[in-house]
This record gives structure tokens, C-alpha cells and sequence, in this order.
């Protein structure tokens, strides 16, 4: 052929300019496009293979061999693939707007179902430009009778192009760097890079350094594979021992055989896996294959909670695998990593769009192919296929899930304290989630057992159950007729599920519920507040009530006393000395003898208080949406018994003052003047007692 001297080919109709270095948001990124385009070389290879157009070698072994020269300040990628004719090069490299795999798959469009092949070539190569001076093409096509191609071109709209030296079929593309970019002259960073980019490309990847020494190891014989170089053969005696029998003699006992080694010149280990986890089918892969996935790719030493396999072929293809770590969610980030891939090739490593919110700390690799991309491969295009693939994600999550709570409950609980936050927000956020997940969300009871809310329903119930009463129930077959009407339009009752948000703050409410064989559910979390109101949606017949909101009957001991007289005398007594002019006041007899006095809000009103936090309401007054504090004295208590009988004095104040604050540590934490005065009435109290 002859030489020839052009400009590349750029016109209004090339939807893609060459723009060296605002291309890609990476600086990197030129590594991946250029070992995708030897990938797509090498796929194209195979695929006239497969349909008879061509006959690979015997030995053929797909391969991309990546070479940097620090010395020449070079950076060469090599691959054995389906190579280029001087037409060929005319066409896809300096024509930008064609793309080689685009005209492939049309050419060959009855003859392969094929879609999986990464495209722009072209487009792909001049990204090189991004770190290089120059770039020298040198190609050989798989066509019978091909002539080499040797192509140049300094950066500029010109290049050169005549025939080339090479005589293996492929393509091979040297970067001459420029000054900035001579880390990429770096084995090291090299390695880095495409560990980063090309760790499961599906061809083999090898990374050398020109003129390097060459490095060997040393195998048994046994192990010798026929493309080996043997530099050496080593002969290893057998080794002995002295022992000492039980007669007391000794004797030499072999403790290694002798074996037959070589020395061989080191193998080549190839960058990438081509057989990720994730392109297995999941009978495949065993628990430790994924454990051992996932520290290779996170580098995460902790073992994750669980994992799903992502196998999807219709109506779109996606395969992958999603972790739900192990976290510490007072120092780790709660953000997660998702490594997007496309047919093995990676694109980007943090993908919000294909996740859902509330799964944003799952850490995870997918690999679609039909995923909309960017010319760069670089962003997502937002449409309505992202969603489906965030809304498929949802679904496997619950599936996995519901299932794990059906057949495997022992670890369901385990895992359920670090992951129910999440999958009560998802529930919260996402309709179709909850419908999946509501059935299966966990509450664990005071005493540590998980339960439902089925399952609480019906131990509330079985708590509820009255003794039957013989007088009563005469009473009410008598009056059943005059009452059928009415109890038709009566809403059934809603059950009450109790519950803790401190187990030390509440444990006084706590004791007194295990001592009337109640239960209650511990609900901590930040989300539980906001859970539970959607809860209640979900069950209209259930209500949430925080253990200290109201007094039960069960806490109340039904003596029939009249205890008007002393809530007026001690509601007076108790404003006055706390100066609390609009403190309510309840006298009850208790059970529980031991407990003088005790606090409650209101339900409405704390979930009220809650939101004004959450929404950073802070300076606003609570009671003005209808909710304070009830003080409740105990009228069984020698101490409240004291204050009444004695009316006020500096003893009776002082205990006014401390069962009042002894009340509301067990509701919420005394501010630190309420605390130092406190402690210092404690001590006067103390001294009462030691005069």
C-alpha cells in the first residue's frame, strides 16, 4: 500500500468530537476504553469462528497484553483479536463517527443473536489523546492476504498511514505520553488502573514491563504446562529424620519423598477474573465464594450480613450480586458502593439511580448490558429503565427477605437489629416495599424475644382477656337484644401494642408492666417514630402507645376510694411549690407500693414533640398542641401519705420538689440545672436522716 498523508474526518455530522481531555470525567479513563476496544476486537474474532467465517489457531488464547516502557516514555495495549485493514482504519478511526461494532452487527445481523458487544471503537481510541503526544496504530487483519497498517497521528486534525511491520493478527496502539502523564509510564499505577477498570473483563489481561529482567519460580514437575519454559531441571533428595524407637535405639525415618522440580520462567498472572461470581448461576457458588467475592472487590474484612444474587434475562438483562454489610453505624459511613459494569466492563462505582434510597448502604456489582449509557460509558441517562431496575433491586430485596423470615428465623433475628432501620424506611418511602415487608417486620419484646405484629396483636389479646364474670354476663344477654343495633355500627377495638424507647429511662415502667405480665416492644431508632404512625395505617385496628403514656387498669389497684379530696389538696400543694401553675396532678392507688410518683404524656403529644425535633421545631412550646406532662402520685406511698397529712412545710416541699424530679428522670433526662439541684436536695434529704 502507499503512504498517505489526510485529515481525520470531522463535519457537523460527527455526533462525536474529538475532545482530548474534557471527554471523560475520569483522567484514567483512556485505560478502559482502550483494553474494551481490544475485548471487542477479540469477541469479534471468536464470533467469525463460531459462524464459520474464519479458523482460530490451535493454540489460539485470547489475550491483551499491556506494556509500559518508562525508558521510551511509552504505554502500549496489544491485542490478538479480529485487527483492521488500511480501510478498515480509514473507516472507524478516522471517520470518528462510525463505529466499527455497530457496522459489525448489521453486517452479521441474521447470522448471530449477539448483543453483547461494547461499541464506539472509534470513539473509545481517541481517548488516548487524553495523556498522549502521539499515537501509533499498528494493525493486521484477519482477512486472508491483509496487509499490515502502520498509522500516526500527533494530536492535531492530521495523521499519516502506510504500511506497517506487523505479522500477527490484531492491533497494537502505543502511547507516547506526554510530560504530565508519565505516571502512566508506571507499572504500578498502570496496575492500579486497570485493577480498577478491567478486573473482570472477559479476556484474559496481562501487564509486563519492557526490557524487565526476567523473573522465574520453581514447581514440581507434576504441575509443568506445555507452553512452560523450562530454564532448569532440580533434583530435591529425600529428607530424613533421627527418631528414637521405644526400645530406646534410633532410626532414620523419611519424613519428605524426593521430588523432580523445575525451574520455570515466571507465569504471567492475568489481571482479570473472566469469570466473575456474578456470571455463575447461583447453584454455582458457595457461602465462602461470596464471602471471598466480596473482600476482594470491597475490602471489607468484616463478613457481610447476607447477599442476592441478581440473574435476570427478561424483560431486560442484569446480572450481579448485592451485600447488605456488617456496619457499626456510629463510625461507618452508612453509604454503600454499587460497581456498575456492562458486559464485565466497568463503568462507575457509585450508581444512585439503580438503587433504591433506602437501600443506598447495599454494596453490590451490576452488569447490564441494556443499561442506557452515556458516549462515554461514564453516566446514566435518566429514564424510565433505571426505575425498572431500582423497582426489580426492591423486589428481590423483600423476596430475599420474607423468604429468610419464612424458612431461616434464626438468622432473620440475628440480622434484624442492624438492618431494620433501612427496611423500615423502605416501607415508609416505597408502597409496593411495604406491601411486601409488613408482615414480615420484627419487634423485639422487653424480653428479648421477636415477635411480629401478628404475633403482638395476639399476645396483647391473650393479656386482655377478661376472667368471665357469671353477673355480668347475665347482664348482657338481657340487654343483647336492645344492643344489636347498635354494636353492628360499633368499629371493632383497637389492641394497644406498648413500647419502650429506653429501656434504663423507662426501666421503673418496665417493672411494672413484667409485674402485671404485660409486654411491651423496644422501638429506638430514630425511624421508629415516624414507623409507627405508618403502622397504624397499615393495621387500622392497632395503635402504638409508648409504656409511660398512660396509666393501664391493670397498674391500678380498683379499691373504689375516693380520692378527689387528696388530688385537689396535692394539685394545689404541688403547683404551688413547684411553681407550676398549670401542672395536672392524678392521686391513684397503685399496685406497686414501691413506686411514689411517676410521669406520663400523652401519646399524641410526644409524637407531636418527636416531629417538632425532626423538623428542628425546637424553640416552639409543645403544649400548645395539647400536650404536658401528668404527674401520677402513688396514694398507697408513706411518703405521698407524709405530704398530704402534713400539708406544706421545708420537709413537705422538699419532698414535693424531689418526687417530682424522681418522676421525670424515669421520663426524660433532667436538664443540668434541674440535675445540680437535684443532687443538692438529696443531700439535705439525707442529712434530715442522719440528724
Amino acid at each position: 500500500m502507499s503512504a498517505k498523508h489526510g485529515n481525520l474526518s470531522i463535519n457537523s455530522d460527527n455526533i462525536f468530537p474529538i475532545i482530548k481531555k474534557w471527554m471523560y470525567s475520569d483522567h484514567d479513563i483512556f485505560v478502559r476504553e482502550l483494553v474494551s476496544n481490544g475485548c471487542d476486537a477479540i469477541t469479534k474474532l471468536k464470533k467469525l469462528d463460531g459462524m464459520g467465517e474464519y479458523t482460530l489457531p490451535d493454540d489460539y488464547k485470547a489475550a491483551i497484553q499491556v506494556i509500559v516502557n518508562p525508558d521510551e516514555k511509552t504505554l502500549k495495549f496489544i491485542d490478538n483479536g479480529i485487527g483492521m485493514t488500511a480501510d478498515e482504519v480509514e473507516e472507524y478511526i478516522t471517520q470518528i463517527a462510525f463505529s466499527g461494532a455497530t457496522e459489525f452487527l448489521e453486517k452479521y445481523k441474521d447470522k448471530t443473536n449477539s448483543d453483547q458487544m461494547i461499541g464506539h471503537f472509534g470513539l473509545g481510541f481517541y481517548s488516548a489523546f487524553m495523556v498522549a503526544d502521539e499515537v501509533h496504530i499498528d494493525s493486521l487483519s484477519y482477512k486472508e492476504g491483509s496487509t499490515p497498517v502502520h498509522w500516526t497521528c500527533d494530536g492535531s486534525t492530521e495523521y499519516d498511514m502506510s504500511e506497517g511491520s506487523k505479522t500477527t493478527v490484531g492491533t497494537e496502539i502505543t502511547l507516547f505520553l506526554n510530560e504530565d502523564c508519565l505516571e502512566f509510564a508506571n507499572e504500578y499505577r498502570v496496575r492500579e488502573v486497570l485493577e480498577k477498570y478491567c478486573s473482570f473483563m472477559p479476556v484474559e489481561i496481562f501487564l509486563s514491563k519492557a526490557n524487565a529482567p526476567q523473573e522465574y519460580e520453581t514447581i514440581d514437575e507434576s504441575e509443568l504446562k506445555d507452553d512452560d519454559v523450562v530454564v532448569e531441571h532440580i533434583h530435591e533428595d529425600a529428607k530424613y529424620e533421627e527418631k528414637e524407637k521405644e526400645d530406646g535405639t534410633k532410626e532414620q525415618v523419611e519424613v519428605s519423598p524426593a521430588k523432580e522440580k523445575v525451574k520455570i520462567n515466571k507465569r504471567p498472572v492475568s489481571i482479570s477474573d473472566i469469570h466473575p461470581l456474578w456470571t455463575k448461576h447461583p447453584n454455582e457458588c458457595s457461602d465462602e465464594d461470596y464471602k471471598e467475592f466480596y473482600r476482594k472487590v470491597f475490602n471489607d474484612y468484616r463478613e457481610p450480613l447476607f447477599w442476592i444474587h441478581l440473574n435476570m434475562d427478561y424483560p431486560f438483562n442484569l446480572k450481579g450480586i448485592l451485600y447488605f454489610p456488617r456496619i457499626n453505624t456510629e463510625y461507618d459511613s452508612i453509604e454503600g458502593t454499587i460497581k456498575l459494569y456492562n458486559n464485565q466492563v466497568f463503568i462507575a462505582d457509585n450508581i444512585k439511580e439503580v438503587i433504591p434510597e433506602y437501600l443506598m448502604l447495599l454494596k453490590g456489582v451490576i452488569d447490564c448490558p441494556d443499561l442506557p449509557l452515556n458516549v462515554s460509558r461514564s453516566a446514566l441517562q435518566n429514564d424510565g429503565f433505571v426505575k425498572k431496575i431500582s423497582e426489580y433491586i426492591s423486589k428481590k430485596f423483600a423476596d430475599k427477605l420474607s423468604g429468610m423470615c419464612k424458612t431461616d428465623r434464626e438468622n432473620y433475628e440475628k440480622y434484624w437489629d442492624d438492618i431494620n432501620p433501612f427496611i423500615k424506611y423502605g416501607c415508609i418511602k416505597d408502597e409496593k416495599f411495604s406491601k411486601k415487608m409488613m408482615d414480615y417486620i420484627l419487634f423485639k419484646n422487653i424480653d428479648g424475644k421477636y415477635l411480629t405484629l401478628e404475633d403482638c396483636i395476639n399476645e396483647n389479646k391473650k393479656e386482655e382477656a377478661p376472667a368471665e364474670n357469671t353477673e355480668e354476663k347475665a347482664e348482657t344477654t338481657e340487654n343483647t337484644e336492645n344492643t344489636e343495633n347498635a354494636d353492628e355500627k360499633k368499629e371493632p377495638e383497637k389492641t394497644t401494642v406498648y413500647y419502650v424507647t429506653d429501656e434504663v429511662q423507662q426501666s421503673q415502667y418496665i417493672n411494672m408492666f413484667r409485674s402485671q405480665g404485660m409486654d411491651a416492644v423496644i422501638l429506638k431508632h430514630n425511624i421508629d417514630s415516624a414507623f409507627i404512625t405508618h403502622a397504624e395505617r397499615y393495621n387500622e385496628h392497632v395503635t402504638f402507645q409508648r409504656i409511660d403514656a398512660d396509666l393501664t387498669n391493670d397498674m391500678k389497684d380498683e379499691s373504689g376510694e375516693d380520692l378527689t379530696d387528696a388530688t385537689n389538696t396535692l394539685t394545689d400543694l404541688f403547683r404551688k411549690v413547684l411553681d407550676k401553675k398549670d401542672l395536672t396532678v392524678k392521686v391513684e392507688n397503685l399496685k406497686d407500693e414501691n413506686v411514689s410518683s411517676m410521669v406520663t404524656l400523652s401519646e399524641e403529644s410526644r409524637r407531636m414533640q418527636d416531629m417538632m425535633k425532626m423538623y428542628g421545631m425546637t424553640g416552639m412550646d409543645p403544649s400548645m398542641f395539647g400536650g404536658q406532662e401528668t404527674l401520677i402520685l402513688n396514694a398507697k406511698h408513706p411518703l405521698v401519705q407524709y405530704i398530704l397529712k402534713n400539708g406544706e412545710n421545708n420537709n413537705t416541699s422538699l419532698f414535693c420538689e424531689q418526687l417530682y424530679d424522681l418522676a421525670m428522670i424515669s421520663h426524660k433526662p433532667l436538664s443540668p440545672d434541674e440535675m445540680t439541684k437535684f443532687v443538692s436536695r438529696s443531700n439535705q434529704i439525707m442529712m434530715l436522716l442522719a440528724k
